[in-house]
């Protein structure tokens, strides 16, 4: 097999290095490390560059990531993967209780490997020989792209020109300042965005020791309108989430209006470390209502049906799963295997849990499963199994 021309530095992609009359496939945020490698390409001679921005349900809007676009004379395409996004990453990861080492919901470990075949699949439509995104060693998306692209069997150039040639945060937003995009200097901090999470890092939030994280930053957790308490019930059906207080809605609307129902108490915020490549670690930020409350209702409905030691099993093997999706193999054989372990288990899980929601907690009130192993009157249980206990064998 031929081995992958990673792009790792943005003298990677010289005149003579890149063939400038070839397309040149960038997935594109919106944010500054994107907007000022368009910038960079254009400045270059490259003429034939198509910024692929994959909404999943993000905080930038199209209109903004237009706007850059236009200014700099790129052509933008826009995919809406938010309801592919929904059913066949977010979905799995519920199914998977992808939490990372029992600390944190897992978020752009599920969006990268969409991303990264939706630029495939366009970069391939287009005859282009180049696919670049803008991850840096600091960033564990550098391994989630660049693996998935590879897994996906890319033939071309692929990779970060941030990987080995970092640009300083200041020097960006005086370049794009320049070329007329004033508004990147208001990047305080590094953001990334869908439906499941909001994550925030670097900037004002770099350092583990001192990360206050300022108020306005979060969007879903406000408890300014709260009520002092509220009741929510969530209803599963064959391990899909179909219904919030007896109205059934599409897994993205599901997911939307539970975000905002949730987090309106305050329950959703995370704040911990992730691992590096080479084992350093790094402090982000994540405000998640509707995951939070998901994966709990999701292990409640488990528990009630599947026996303890498939239960078991079934912990290991999503370590296994989650392993595999935030090193950048999502589209790896193991993480394949362990999903038709957890798909097996996941086809038994129907019924409800009702929720008490009060300002930071959220406590159990139902637990209702279809088929359930639980016990609703221990006495009778007792009297039955002495009793057959006794009869004559």
């Amino acid at each position: 097999m031929k081995k992958p021309q990673v792009i790792r530095s943005f003298s990677d992609l010289a005149t003579g290095v890149l063939d400038q009359n070839l397309p040149v496939v960038t997935l594109f945020s919106g944010g500054l490390d994107s907007t000022y490698l368009l910038y960079r390409l254009r400045r270059s001679g490259h003429r034939d560059i198509h910024a692929i921005s994959v909404d999943v349900g993000g905080d930038e809007t199209p209109e903004e990531k237009q706007r850059i676009a236009d200014r700099l004379g790129i052509e933008l395409h826009i995919v809406d993967a938010r309801e592919t996004f929904a059913h066949e990453f977010v979905l799995p990861a519920i199914s998977a209780q992808a939490v990372y080492l029992n600390t944190h919901p897992i978020s752009s470990s599920l969006s990268r490997p969409l991303m990264a075949r939706i630029a495939v699949e366009m970069a391939q439509n287009m005859g282009a020989s180049t696919i670049l995104h803008t991850a840096n060693q600091s960033q564990n998306t550098l391994r989630r792209l660049n693996g998935a692209i590879s897994l996906l069997g890319f033939p071309g150039r692929f990779g970060s020109p941030y990987e080995l040639d970092p640009v300083d945060r200041a020097q960006k937003i005086e370049e794009l300042k320049d070329a007329g995009l004033d508004e990147m200097a208001d990047r305080i901090v590094s953001g990334d965005s869908n439906l499941w999470c909001r994550e925030f890092e670097s900037g004002i939030l770099e350092d583990p020791e001192d990360h206050a994280t300022p108020e306005h930053l979060y969007r879903w957790s406000t408890t300014e309108n709260s009520a002092p308490e509220g009741l929510m019930d969530i209803r599963f059906r064959a391990g899909v989430p179909i219904a919030v207080n007896g109205t059934q809605l599409p897994l993205t609307g599901l997911i939307h209006e539970m975000n905002l129902r949730v987090g309106a108490f305050g329950i959703g915020r995370y704040s911990g470390l992730e691992h590096l490549a080479d084992g350093e670690k790094v402090l982000e930020i994540r405000e998640m209502p509707a995951a939070c409350l998901l994966l709990r209702t999701y292990r409640h409905l488990e528990t009630a049906t599947l026996d303890a030691e498939t239960i078991r099993e079934k912990m290991h093997m999503e370590q296994l799963w989650v392993r595999e999706a935030i090193e950048g193999r999502w589209f790896g054989p193991l993480r394949a295997a362990c999903q038709s372990f957890i798909d097996n288990c996941s086809a038994r899980i129907t019924g409800s849990v009702q929720w008490r929601l009060t300002p930071g907690s959220a406590q159990t009130t139902a637990i209702l499963a279809e088929h359930p192993l639980y016990l609703r009157d221990r006495e009778s249980w007792e009297k039955e199994k002495v009793a057959d206990a006794s009869c004559p064998r």
